[in-house]
């Protein structure tokens, strides 16, 4: 049975709040949290952006939930400090955390005052930090010069069980490459209003890794009415409806404010599944399920999030188990 997931989004929502509404979602019925690991908002507008580190800890302790975020290792984060974190919570809460990493962008990982380099070279740090995080994880003293410096690091603090490590893929390009790879247990993907597109995304991972998972994030907007669903979208995610990599090119929330002016409520709508139809969002994300997905990741990008858990939680998610 597909794993329906709950996205906690930092950039939007300060930590207490977003307590209660994981709080919440594990009452209605998710399995999943997904939360976002940001420096910055997207946008002005959002205006929060709590150390998801500082939160997971009282978030696995006040729910029955698995959790997962999706970090840039060697930039802000050194890997072995990943790692050391990564394996601190699995121990803690045994089997329910899961860590994606991917290649970032630089509004999050520019603070550093880090030059920012060409995406195959993001791949190459990438690859080399996820071999350090398995390392540690399997108990190795390990040192490494490359693009990653390591010196004599041993971690003592273990899990029975390593946390699943997930690639984190925008293109069917990254896919091939993280379903090449020899570290990625899965990945981790964002719907796109191009179902080919997203399904091309799939099929390239799983030509060279059929049997691992993929972990899908679904960005919706559900409100009471249609014009609430589409009003809250374009307030709090227009900037995030600009088409093609420039989005991870910009150093700043004021910078994507400036971009998303260019932005209409329709092109929102073609990015963000704006509807106050329960029948239609169970519609898509059945559609979604037929791309052999093996875990949903709901993140309704508007404002009201009571309203959306729990009318998910009655009408949806039973109809989709």
């Amino acid at each position: 049975m597909t794993d329906i997931g709950y996205h906690a989004s930092h950039e939007q929502f300060a930590p207490s709040e977003l307590l209660e509404y994981v709080e919440l979602a594990d009452e209605r019925g998710f399995d999943d949290v997904l939360a976002s690991d940001h420096f910055h908002p997207w946008s002005e507008r959002q205006g929060e952006s709590g150390f998801v580190w500082s939160w997971l800890g009282s978030a696995l302790e006040a729910t029955s939930l698995r959790f997962g975020t999706v970090n840039a290792p060697g930039y802000r984060y050194h890997p072995a400090i990943v790692a050391q974190a990564a394996a601190t919570l699995r121990e803690t809460y045994p089997k329910r955390f899961w860590l994606s990493i991917g290649s970032g962008q630089l509004l999050n990982e520019g603070i550093t005052g880090t030059d920012w380099p060409v995406k195959a070279e993001r791949n190459a740090r990438l690859a080399e930090s996820a071999d350090v995080i398995r390392r540690l994880w399997d108990g190795e003293d390990v040192t490494h010069h490359g693009r990653i410096t390591v010196e004599r690091a041993t971690l003592y603090t273990r899990p029975e069980t390593s946390p699943p490590l997930i690639g984190a893929a925008l293109s069917a390009e990254t896919a091939d490459w993280l379903g090449r790879s020899e570290w990625a247990d899965g990945m981790i993907t964002i719907a796109t209003p191009d179902r080919e597109r997203l399904a091309n995304r799939v099929r390239s991972f799983r030509a060279h890794a059929p049997d691992a998972p993929v972990y899908l994030k679904v960005q919706l907007s559900y409100a009471d009415d249609e014009e609430s669903a589409l009003e809250g979208a374009y307030d709090q995610w227009r900037t995030n409806c600009v088409p093609g990599p420039v989005t991870q090119e910009l150093r700043t929330a004021e910078q994507y404010d400036e971009l998303g002016e260019g932005v209409g409520r329709e092109q929102v709508r073609e990015n963000v599944r704006v509807s106050a139809d329960l029948d239609r969002h169970l519609e898509w994300l059945r559609d979604d399920l037929s791309l052999d997905v093996d875990k949903l990741i709901l993140h309704n990008v508007n404002r009201d999030q009571t309203t959306f858990l729990e009318a998910f939680g009655e009408t949806v998610l039973p109809a989709l188990e």
